[in-house]
């Protein structure tokens, strides 16, 4: 191997379309050409992604959250070798909720360059067509699977005041978003539904309207649940409130109400599905 070999090989980390081809951009579609090797989560769907676009791939290359830390020494010995190699995941920009950051840090380290080809993305899609205050936001990805674990990140990152979105699959978004209302209150809420695709759809409501119901939604889901309303007590406040109605005594409805007449916009609904949350959490 010459050292001009090793300086000119780059891992390229690339954004493909999330349903709709004609988003892919040139540089993207050269530099799936160009590369020597395309890592992707399934070689059949990236395959039959290029074949759309007119792209012919040198190589394609399974890689993903199963074999990831396998895949790395056989990835920078190609790039060693002088052949740049292109990431991509089966949908949108890599890395956001996909495998791929230990490859970037290890690519790094061993001083190859790494250089992103920038495209569709489904968290600036949801926020750009929400209609809910776009920044600041936090991305989620994926929320925990268990429905105590999820509660206690959305409520983290909450009461930080900045939009969340996140993903989630149909089959637990009733779940999750009984989850986010227990841990958040009643915010404003849009589910974003086939980004880019035939039926792409924007669902807008608030938390409590979605929460619990089974939407029979099809296809991939992103959700953005907005910021807690000026003014409003954060979540350790109301929790400590509702701590201490609840030590008094009282039925959970009871207590709700006591605690959500010393809070800033809560509402008894509120407190108390926070309430119930922590017993069956």
């Amino acid at each position: 191997m010459d050292n001009d070999a090793h300086r000119q090989a780059r891992l390229f980390i690339v954004a493909t379309p999330l349903g709709n081809p004609g988003d892919c951009s040139p540089r993207a579609a050269a530099t799936l050409a160009g590369a020597g090797v395309v890592l992707c989560e399934d070689t059949r769907r990236t395959g039959m992604l290029l074949k759309t676009l007119g792209v012919t791939a040198k190589r394609l290359m399974s890689f993903h959250e199963h074999n990831e830390e396998a895949r790395l020494p056989q990835v920078l010995a190609l790039l060693a070798e002088g052949q740049d190699v292109a990431l991509v995941s089966d949908a949108g920009t890599p890395l956001l909720a996909d495998p791929g950051y230990r490859l970037v840090r290890a690519a790094r380290e061993a001083g190859f360059a790494v250089s992103p080809v920038p495209g569709p993305s489904a968290v600036p899609a949801a926020l750009s067509a929400a209609g809910i205050a776009p920044y600041p936001f936090s991305f989620l990805g994926f929320l925990p699977r268990t429905a105590s674990q999820a509660r206690a990140a959305l409520a983290r990152f909450g009461a930080t005041g900045a939009t969340l979105v996140f993903f989630e699959r149909k089959t637990r978004l009733a779940e999750t978003l009984t989850a986010a209302l227990e841990a958040l209150g009643d915010r404003d809420c849009v589910i974003c539904r086939e980004l880019t695709k035939t039926y792409e759809e924007f669902l807008s409501g608030k938390l409590s309207d979605f929460a619990g119901r089974d939407l029979e939604l099809l296809g991939e889901v992103t959700v953005v649940v907005g910021p807690a309303k000026a003014g409003r007590s954060d979540e350790e406040q109301a929790r400590q409130v509702a701590a201490q109605e609840a030590a008094v005594g009282g039925k959970p409805k009871e207590v709700a109400r006591r605690a959500a007449a010393r809070l800033s916009g809560w509402t008894q609904k509120e407190v108390y599905a926070m309430l119930m949350g922590q017993e069956t959490g």
